[in-house]
């Protein structure tokens, strides 16, 4: 009687997340991981979009109001470095601080600028690069990661072509029309990797989860 009352009671079946071995011991990829990078794969590519935008804008109009489309780009550029999975949190941190310091040096430059001016003030004057290159060094060291995990071409063309056309700029050694073509290069390759990403199995983009666990806990009794 009691076998035949178990197996009439409603049961639910629970889909259990497949173990992956990692360099320390298992791991599991969960739901929240692929929730997260889905967040950081939008996020990037709302980067990319508004990169290209402003970029066309500027040359198609004109710079006059081409910074405004720095907002949402720096809005989501920040969004995609608080979702990206880094193993080294040191670095991780230090590309936060990098984007902190660009979205200070941005405000920086509305208050004394005003926003229509800033696009052509950057033309004309390399020295405020100086102010929101933080911004883009941050956008380089994402390229960076992504290189240095996937090996995508276009994201070693990102990591590349950004610090060369901004060098380049503040200190006078490339034209303004091949600083432009750098850039626009540059604002291409981000928008192909960021559609590419959305191919690719959310646990690549999350990485060895033993290995970020392993470094708390040595983080942890170093802080014992």
């Amino acid at each position: 009687m009691t076998d035949f009352a178990q197996s009439i009671q409603p049961r639910t079946v629970l889909d259990e997340e497949p173990e992956l071995e990692g360099i320390y011991g298992h791991y599991k990829i969960t739901n929240f991981d692929r929730i997260e990078v889905q967040k950081y794969r939008f996020a990037v590519l709302f980067c990319a979009i508004s990169f290209c935008s402003g970029l066309a804008q500027w040359l198609i109009v004109g710079p006059l109001w081409a910074w405004v489309w720095l907002i949402p780009m720096t809005i989501s550029l920040g969004l995609a470095l608080k979702w990206i999975h880094i193993y080294l949190r040191p670095l991780h941190q230090t590309l936060q601080i990098f984007w902190a310091l660009g979205c200070l040096g941005l405000i920086l430059m509305t208050i004394s600028l005003g926003g229509e001016n800033i696009i052509e003030t950057l033309s004309t004057d390399p020295l405020w690069i100086i102010v929101i290159g933080p911004l883009f060094a941050a956008l380089t060291g994402l390229g960076f990661k992504e290189f240095f995990c996937f090996r995508r071409p276009e994201a070693i063309g990102l990591t590349i072509l950004i610090p060369i056309s901004l060098i380049g700029h503040l200190f006078g050694i490339l034209s303004g029309s091949i600083v432009m073509a750098l850039i626009i290069s540059s604002a291409i390759l981000l928008l192909v990797l960021a559609l590419r990403k959305f191919g690719m199995d959310a646990a690549s983009d999350v990485g060895d989860k033993s290995v970020f666990e392993y470094l708390d806990k040595q983080q942890t009794l170093k802080a014992l």
